[in-house]
């Protein structure tokens, strides 16, 4: 499998529309965009959606905190939706445990690795759950099956759907909101430091790019002797990004500490 990336640009932080539609050829198999993308910016999947052939198949990778306030991805006729669970009531600990979100159109259920449950009634009319497809080798014939082996993260998606069903959807709501207004206020105050400077004008959700003029490592080293992580270094990513950054506020954080990080950061040089 070649995998090709996509330019972004320099002025949004967005996929590069005309470099997207020059890769696509008849050997194409898929677009996978991430929604938001990997600098916390809003893609555009409409306009996208137009420019990818139906013969392709459209992926969309996302966060689902940000689908509280974002247009969710199949309604722009996505094929595929993936993302990463964890933040749905689960907590993280050394970069995990986790869960993936997978969801499909119907006609490539089938191609989905692992189980599909499905609701049914028993014999008395009362609501249940079943396995429809079992798509393990286990189950199936060895040449027919798309999964062979997989971890269990069923304790995961249990909390997860618990924390669904308690949020509800105003509540996730309210989280996505405080996501969004909690990251803008901190990029807002960080800016009015004077020690950096916004780098793409395109819309964020709660990740954002700063160009630093403290040097990144320097800043990541002082931020943590005050027991705070720094942003993500982007010129580990992308060598032209030089001192930019990557920052992230969630609804877990507090104003109180958003204020103390910028005033402290005014004191370095």
């Amino acid at each position: 499998m070649d995998i090709e990336q996509i330019d972004y640009l320099s002025e949004t932080g967005q996929l590069d529309l005309a470099d997207l539609t020059s890769k696509i050829t008849e050997e194409t198999s898929c677009v996978v965009v991430s929604y938001p993308n990997f600098f916390g910016v809003i893609e555009d999947l409409k306009v996208i959606r137009e420019k990818v052939p139906s013969e392709v198949v459209f992926i969309v990778v996302t966060y689902p905190i940000s689908l509280g306030l974002l247009e969710a991805p199949g309604k722009f006729c996505a094929d595929i939706v993936v993302g990463e669970g964890q933040s749905l009531g689960n907590t993280p600990s050394f970069g995990g445990p986790g869960l993936g979100i997978f969801a499909s159109k119907k006609k490539y259920i089938r191609k989905m690795p692992g189980r599909i449950i499905g609701e049914t009634v028993d014999q008395d009319g009362k609501r249940g759950f079943c396995m429809v497809l079992q798509t393990r080798e286990q189950h199936i014939r060895r040449e027919k099956s798309t999964s062979n082996i997989c971890s269990n993260h069923a304790f995961n998606a249990l909390v997860a759907s618990l924390y669904l069903n308690v949020m509800g959807k105003q509540g996730i709501k309210e989280v996505s909101l405080q996501n969004y207004h909690k990251a803008h206020y901190l990029a807002k105050k960080l800016v009015e430091t004077e020690k950096f400077k916004p780098v793409f004008d395109g819309p964020f959700f709660n990740e954002f790019v700063l160009e630093s003029k403290i040097d990144p490592e320097l800043l990541n080293e002082k931020l943590l002797e005050q027991h705070y992580f720094g942003p993500l270094i982007l010129k580990n990513f992308y060598k032209e990004m030089g001192n930019k950054v990557l920052f992230c506020a969630t609804e877990l954080t507090k104003k109180r500490d958003i204020d103390f990080l910028c005033s402290f950061l005014e004191g370095l040089s």
